[in-house]
């Protein structure tokens, strides 16, 4: 498991770099010549108004055919993003789980595709089970699992594979506030622990405040950045400290007003 940030010292190395990144659909402009970089091992929280296209901005970091850009250019270690290349993983809005398989083999399915040893799928799977304290779960099928548990597998597996970066859309989304406070907990864990680099789409401000090290908030549609801040609250964060409830209140002003 690579050390995590608090061993490693903090990291000024840019892993992504998105320069005048812009998408149209047909003649719709969506995303307008955005660009920003993301800091190796760096949590980013990307916020804005309902429509604006976060996911679409998200999706053309993976550089999937549908989301090939216009114009501009996504470069991870300076150079362009190649899923063949680079270690990405992302996790959905929806639960991604196979059906057909338990926790355990959900888990273990990245590793597999990579072809890791045997020994290290071993040892990252029960790492991971543990982790996300699912270890009691390991042979259960998803249909077996509450949606805090199937979350829990899709974030399991892809920190499994050790990603360079990790995508994430609005994960949480779907869960009631008390489940979301503790898979947040979770989250910031292992990032900790594997010092990934994680780019987080999010509707919820509160969300954005209590995860990120950096927010990008969005304008609308033809989007671009309306502003980059930067967030030094210490960890472990209290949604009722004065300064939480004052950087959230900003980045909701922001979204707020136009």
């Amino acid at each position: 498991m690579t050390p995590c940030k608090e061993e490693r010292g903090m990291n000024d190395e840019i892993k992504v770099k998105v320069s005048h990144m812009t998408k149209k659909f047909g003649d719709l402009l969506v995303l307008n010549d955005i660009s920003f970089d993301v800091k190796t091992g760096e949590f980013l929280c990307v916020v804005g108004p309902t429509g604006c296209g976060k996911t679409t901005f998200l999706n053309c970091l993976t550089k999937l055919k549908a989301y090939e850009l216009t114009d501009g250019e996504i470069l991870i270690n300076n150079e362009p993003v190649d899923l063949q290349k680079h270690n990405i993983a992302y996790i959905f809005q929806e639960y991604s789980s196979f059906p057909w398989a338990t926790v355990e083999e959900n888990i273990a399915y990245g590793l597999k595709v990579k072809k890791r040893s045997a020994a290290e799928i071993k040892e990252q799977v029960e790492e991971m089970l543990d982790l996300v304290g699912l270890t009691e779960y390991r042979s259960y099928y998803p249909s077996q699992l509450s949606a805090s548990m199937l979350q829990r597998v899709s974030i399991a597996r892809a920190f499994a594979v050790q990603p360079e970066l990790l995508l994430m859309d609005e994960p949480y989304g779907q869960l009631d506030n008390s489940l979301r406070y503790k898979l947040e907990d979770e989250l910031i864990q292992l990032w900790q622990r594997t010092g990934t680099t994680v780019i987080f789409i999010t509707h919820n401000i509160e969300e954005a405040v209590y995860l990120s090290e950096r927010i990008l908030v969005l304008t609308n549609k033809p989007t671009g950045i309306k502003k980059e801040i930067v967030n030094n609250l210490p960890r472990p964060r209290d949604v009722t400290d004065p300064d939480f409830n004052k950087l959230r209140d900003e980045v909701t002003d922001l979204i707020k007003w136009w």
